[in-house]
C-alpha cells in the first residue's frame, strides 16, 4: 500500500503509518475490545476503537478493496463512530466493517461495575459514576423495566399494561417528586401513541407535563390505555429498575434467577451508534456493514416531533445506524437488538442503499425508515385538515430537488416486535422516497403497519414476496399493509372533478406494486390503501383475514389475489376513479361503504368462493353490489390444501376460466437459512369464535330502519369506523340520509354526518342517544358531529322523547297516561292480518290481560295505521302494551305521522306522505303486566297530523311481536 502523507501531516502519523504489517497493507485492520489504538491493527496486534481504524482505512479509501475486522466482544463507543466522503470506498474498491467470527457487537452503552447492597424488601442499591445518566438498563444482555405502573404484563396488549389513574392525582399523592418520569399513552383514535416527560406536580396535587408532540392527527390521549415509567415509588415488580441521578444511586429489584454478583450490568449512553454523514455533491460511498450486532441505542420517543405530509405520523431523524447523504451503501447479515429508537434511518439524498439479511427485533421506534425532505415536494401541506386550490399550487409533476431516498431496498430481513415505545411506527417506513423495493422479509409482532407508505410521493415502489402478520396489535383502524396518498390533488379545492384523476398523478408519478406476498391482519384489513391511495398494482397476493381495502384514491388495479375469510372493502370512492378489480378469489360478498354504484373502470370476473359448490352460479350478490360483475361466480374454487395454506387452485377450477393464475405459495417471507429457522408464520384459517350474549332478550336479528329528526340513522359497524375517521371504541351514530327540509336538515345536520356526543356526553350507538335524548327531557341539546372527520357542535332546539311507565295493574292512572284532550280514533288498520283481539281495541280506552291484535311470529316490519278523521296538533302520544307470557311488553317501533287528505298507504320510505317524529325502544325497562310508553316534544308539540302509523318489530328473538292494548293520542284539532 502507498504511503499517503498529508500536506499538513505530522510526522507522529508518518511514523505509525509505516509501522503498519504486511496484514495491513493487504487492506486489512482488525479492531478488538482488548486492543489498543497504539498498535498497528493487525491480527495479533488489533486497534480497540473503531474510529482509530476509520483513521486507518481514511489514508487509502478508495484506491483499494479494505476490509476492517471486529473481533468477538462489545465494541463499547464512547461516541458514534461516523463515516463521510473522506471515509468512502469505490465501485472496484468498497469498505467494509464486518465481524470477524459471530459475535462482534457494536454499543452505544458502557458496563458498569457496581457494588449492590440490600435495600429493603427484595430491592437493592448501587452507587453510579458521577454525572451518569441512564436511559436503559440491561442485565445479562436484556433490557429491564424502568419503575412503572402498572407493572409489566407480556399478556396485556397495549404497553404491557394499563390504567386509567396512571397519573390521576391519588395515584401521585403517593409519589415524592415525579419529575423525570414519563406518561405514555394511547392516541385517543388508537392511530398510534403519545409520551410526556412529566415535570413535577401542581399545587393542587395534579401531574404538571409536557410533550404529546408524537403524532400528527392530534386528539388526545386514550382515557384507559396509558402507563407511567420512571417513578420511584413504583419500584414494586422484580425487573424494575430506577436511578437517581442527583444522588447517583441505582436502585433494582432483580428477578429470582439474576444473581447481582455475577451479572452483567450495562447502562445505554448514545442515540446513533454509526453516522453516514454526506451530502448529494460529495456522499458517503460504497461502504458496508457485515455481520455485526447492533444493541445499546438510546430511546428518542421525545424527539419523534417532525409532522409527515398530512399523514397520521410525527418522525424522529435518527437510528441506530444513521444514512445521510450515502450511496450504494449496504448493511449485510448484521442484527439490530433491542435498540431504543428506529434501527436504520435513511435520511434525504440517499442512493442504493441496501439493507439485506438482517435480523431487526425489539426495536423502540421503527425497523427501517426511509424519509425525504419535505422541501423536495411541490406544495407541501403537513397538518391532516389543510387544504390548498387547484390555482394556488404548482401542477410541475414530481419532486422539486432530488433530496430524498430512491432506489434502496430492504431484502431477506426477520424484522419482528418492532414499536416496543413508539407505536406510530413500522416494521418498514416509507415517506417521500421512490424506487423503494421490500423483498422476501418476514414481518410481525408490531404495534401498527407492517409496512407503510405515508404519502404518495414519489412511488415507483415493489413490495414483493414478504409475509407480513400479527400486525395492528396495539392500535387501530390500519392494515399489515397501510398507504395514504394525501398528496396534492387530495382535498383540493376548486378543482374539477374529471382532472381529479390525472391530478391524482402529480406526486405519484409511477406505479406502487405489492404482489406475491402473503399478509394477515385481524384487527383491520391485510392490505390498507387508505385516504387518496393512487397508482397502485396490487397482485397475487394471499390475504388472510382483514381482506383488501380501497379509499378514495385512483388508477388502482386489483386482480388475481385470494382474500381468505373475507372480501374486498371499497370505501368512499370517486365516481371516476378508474379502478379494476378482477379475477380474485373472495370469500365474503363484498363490503362496501359509501361508494357510487358502478363501481370504478372494471369490477368482473371475481370468483365468490363457496365450499362444497359443485356447479358455477352467476354472482348476482356481487353485481347488486358493484353494479358491474356480470362475469363473476359463485362456487367452490377447489383450492389444493387450504388447511396447510395452500391455496392453489386445482386444474379444471372454475377460477382458470375465470382468468385467475395460480402465484407461488412457498417464497413468502425471509429466505436466508439462518433467519428462515428462527422466523415464524401466520395462522391460515381464522379459528371460531362465539359471540357474547346480550344483557336484555335478544332481538330477531333482522334490519330495523331508524330515524332521528327526520334524519335516517344507523349504527357503526364492522371496518365502517375507518371511513369516517373514528376509533370503534369512540363510534357514533351515522346519518345515513337528511332529506331537505327534515327537522335535522333544517338544524344544520348533513349526510354522512356521525353523532358522537350529546351535551358532552359520548353516545356510540342508536340506544345510547334515544337514552341521553330521553334524559334530557325537553332541555337544550347540543350535538357533537365528526363531518369530513373534523368535530363540529350543533345546537337541536327541537327534539322529541319519551318517558316510560309500567305497572301490574290495569289502568290509565297508574301508567301516568293522561286521558286530556284524547282524540277519538275514526279508524284502525294493520298492513297485514293481525291474531286473537279486534283492531278495534286498540282505541276503546280499556285494557286487557291478552295478546290484543297482535302480528304473528316471525313477521317483521308490520305496521299499525289510525286515521284521526282530521289534522291536529299532536301533543302526545302513548302507546300501551301488555306483557303476555312475560316477553311481549317490550316496544319496538317508530311513529310516523302524515297529514295527507287521503289515506297515505303503507311506504313510510315517501317522504311526501310520512314524517318519523319519533323511535321507540324499551329495552331493559321493568317489565311488570303493562307498560306505557308517552312520546312528546320539547317545542310545540309533535306537529300537525292526522294519521299516525306504527311500524313495529318483533321483541324476541323468535320473531315475537309485542301484545299491543291501547293508542292513546292527545292534541287539539288545526
Amino acid at each position: 500500500m502507498t504511503i499517503v502523507r498529508r500536506a499538513n501531516g505530522t510526522a507522529a502519523m508518518a511514523t505509525i503509518m509505516l509501522l503498519l504489517t504486511s496484514a495491513s497493507i493487504a487492506g486489512d485492520f482488525h479492531v478488538s475490545p482488548s486492543g489498543n489504538d497504539s498498535n498497528q491493527g493487525t491480527t495479533d496486534r488489533p486497534f480497540a476503537t473503531l474510529q482509530r481504524a476509520r483513521d486507518a482505512v481514511r489514508q487509502n479509501a478508495g484506491n483499494e478493496a479494505i476490509t476492517v475486522w471486529l473481533h468477538d466482544g462489545i465494541h463499547y463507543l464512547r461516541q458514534p463512530l461516523t463515516l463521510t466522503a473522506a471515509d468512502s470506498g469505490s465501485d472496484q474498491h468498497p469498505i467494509v466493517y464486518r465481524g470477524l467470527d459471530d459475535g462482534a457487537i457494536i454499543s452505544g452503552g458502557q458496563r458498569l461495575a457496581l457494588s449492590w447492597t440490600e435495600a429493603n424488601d427484595g430491592m437493592f442499591k448501587a452507587e453510579t459514576p458521577q454525572g451518569l445518566h441512564i436511559d436503559q438498563l440491561f442485565v445479562d444482555g436484556k433490557r429491564q423495566h424502568m419503575a412503572r405502573y402498572p407493572d409489566f404484563d407480556p399478556q396485556v396488549a397495549h404497553f404491557n399494561g394499563y390504567a386509567a389513574d396512571a397519573f390521576s392525582r391519588e395515584r401521585a399523592a403517593r409519589w415524592k417528586d415525579p419529575a423525570g418520569g414519563f406518561i405514555h399513552a394511547m392516541h385517543r383514535a388508537h392511530w398510534g401513541g403519545y409520551h410526556y416527560r412529566i415535570t413535577g406536580k401542581k399545587d393542587d396535587g395534579e401531574v404538571a407535563y409536557e410533550g404529546g408532540w408524537q403524532n400528527n392527527r392530534q386528539m388526545g390521549m386514550h382515557g384507559q390505555h396509558r402507563f407511567v415509567e420512571n417513578i420511584f415509588e413504583e419500584l414494586d415488580a422484580p425487573g424494575e429498575w430506577f436511578h437517581d441521578a442527583s444522588s447517583g444511586t441505582l436502585y433494582y429489584r432483580p428477578a429470582e434467577d439474576v444473581d447481582l454478583k455475577k451479572a452483567t450490568i450495562e447502562v445505554v449512553r448514545l442515540r446513533q451508534l454509526i453516522e453516514f454523514e454526506g451530502t448529494r455533491e460529495s456522499p458517503v460511498e460504497n461502504i458496508t456493514l457485515r455481520n455485526i450486532e447492533f444493541c445499546h441505542a438510546a430511546r428518542t420517543f421525545m424527539d419523534n416531533r417532525e409532522a409527515l405530509l398530512r399523514s397520521d405520523w410525527t418522525i424522529h431523524r435518527g437510528g441506530a445506524v444513521f444514512f445521510n447523504g450515502a450511496e450504494n451503501c449496504r448493511i449485510e447479515n448484521c442484527v439490530f437488538n433491542q435498540v431504543g429508537g428506529n434501527a436504520v434511518f435513511v435520511n434525504n439524498y440517499n442512493r442504493s442503499i441496501n439493507v439485506v439479511g438482517c435480523h431487526i427485533h425489539d426495536a423502540g421506534g421503527n425497523g427501517v425508515a426511509f424519509v425525504g425532505n419535505p422541501k423536495a415536494c411541490r406544495d407541501p401541506l403537513f397538518n391532516y385538515g389543510e387544504r390548498q386550490s387547484l390555482a394556488d399550487i404548482d401542477i410541475t409533476p414530481g419532486p422539486q430537488s432530488d433530496d430524498y431516498p430512491s432506489k434502496c431496498l430492504v431484502e431477506n430481513c426477520l424484522i419482528h416486535r418492532t414499536g416496543r415505545v413508539e407505536k406510530q411506527t413500522a416494521g418498514v417506513q416509507i415517506s417521500m422516497s421512490s424506487y423503494v423495493t421490500v423483498r422476501h422479509c418476514s414481518i410481525y409482532e408490531v404495534p401498527r403497519a407492517g409496512i407503510n407508505i405515508s404519502e404518495g410521493t414519489f412511488g415507483g415502489h415493489l413490495i414483493e414476496f414478504c409475509d407480513v402478520f400479527d400486525t395492528v396489535l396495539e392500535t387501530g383502524d390500519h392494515g399489515s399493509f397501510n398507504s395514504w396518498g394525501r398528496d396534492r390533488f387530495w382535498g383540493l379545492k376548486e378543482a374539477p372533478a374529471e382532472q381529479l384523476p390525472e391530478l391524482a398523478k402529480l406526486d405519484m408519478v409511477d406505479v406502487n406494486i405489492i404482489r406475491n406476498s402473503r399478509w394477515r391482519c385481524d384487527h383491520g384489513w391485510d392490505i390498507d390503501l387508505d385516504d387518496g391511495s393512487s397508482n397502485y398494482l396490487v397482485y397475487n397476493n394471499l390475504l388472510l383475514s382483514g381482506g383488501l381495502k380501497f379509499r378514495e384514491g385512483f388508477h388502482r388495479v386489483a386482480e388475481n389475489n385470494i382474500m381468505v375469510g373475507n372480501s374486498f372493502h371499497p370505501h368512499v370512492w370517486y365516481p371516476n376513479s378508474g379502478d379494476i378489480v378482477r379475477n380474485n378469489i373472495v370469500f365474503t360478498k363484498y363490503r362496501p361503504i359509501r361508494v357510487p354504484v358502478p363501481w370504478g373502470k372494471d369490477v368482473d370476473n371475481n370468483l365468490l368462493h363457496q365450499p362444497g359448490a359443485e356447479s358455477t352460479t352467476s354472482a348476482e350478490i356481487l353485481a347488486n353490489q358493484s353494479g358491474r360483475d356480470e362475469g363473476s361466480i359463485i362456487c367452490d374454487a377447489n383450492f389444493v390444501d387450504a388447511e396447510a395454506g395452500d391455496f392453489t387452485v386445482r386444474d379444471g377450477s372454475p377460477a382458470i376460466a375465470l382468468g385467475f393464475r395460480n402465484f407461488p405459495m412457498d417464497r413468502f417471507g425471509v429466505q436466508r437459512a439462518e433467519l428462515k429457522k428462527l422466523a415464524r408464520t401466520p395462522e391460515i384459517l381464522r379459528k371460531n369464535t362465539t359471540a357474547g350474549k346480550g344483557s336484555h332478550t335478544p332481538v330477531a336479528s333482522k334490519a330495523m330502519l331508524h330515524f332521528w329528526n327526520g334524519a335516517t340513522i344507523r349504527d357503526l359497524s364492522g371496518e365502517e369506523f375507518s371511513s369516517f375517521g373514528v376509533s370503534k371504541e369512540s363510534a357514533g351514530i351515522h346519518l345515513s340520509k337528511v332529506p331537505p327540509g327534515s327537522v335535522a336538515a333544517t338544524f344544520g345536520f348533513k349526510q354522512n354526518d356521525l353523532i358522537q356526543k350529546v351535551n358532552g356526553k359520548s353516545v356510540k350507538t342508536i340506544a345510547d342517544l334515544r337514552l341521553e335524548q330521553n334524559k334530557l327531557g325537553g332541555k337544550s341539546m347540543h350535538v357533537l358531529i365528526v363531518r369530513e372527520q373534523k368535530e363540529q357542535q350543533l345546537a337541536v332546539p327541537r327534539y322529541s322523547f319519551f318517558n316510560v311507565a309500567t305497572t301490574d295493574e290495569g289502568s290509565f292512572e297508574e301508567l301516568s297516561v293522561s286521558r286530556k284532550d284524547v282524540i277519538e280514533l275514526q279508524d284502525v288498520t294493520a298492513i297485514s292480518g293481525t291474531a286473537n283481539e279486534g283492531l278495534e281495541t286498540l282505541g276503546d280506552g280499556q285494557l286487557a290481560n291478552n295478546y290484543g291484535p297482535v302480528f304473528g311470529n316471525g313477521q317483521f316490519g308490520r305496521a299499525y295505521k289510525v286515521d284521526l278523521g282530521d289534522s291536529y296538533e299532536i301533543e302526545n302520544v302513548a302507546t300501551v302494551t301488555f306483557n303476555q307470557n312475560r316477553n311481549r311488553g317490550r316496544q319496538r317501533f317508530v311513529l310516523f305521522g302524515s297529514n295527507a287528505d287521503k289515506d297515505p298507504g303503507w311506504d313510510i320510505s315517501n317522504r311526501k306522505a310520512f314524517t318519523p317524529l319519533a323511535e321507540v325502544d324499551t329495552a331493559g325497562t321493568d317489565r311488570k303486566n303493562f307498560q306505557a310508553t308517552m312520546i312528546r316534544s320539547n317545542a310545540d308539540g309533535l306537529g300537525t297530523y292526522r294519521w299516525l302509523l306504527w311500524k313495529i318489530e318483533p321483541v324476541t328473538v323468535q320473531g315475537e311481536n309485542s301484545a299491543f292494548q291501547e293508542f292513546v293520542v292527545s292534541g287539539k284539532r288545526k
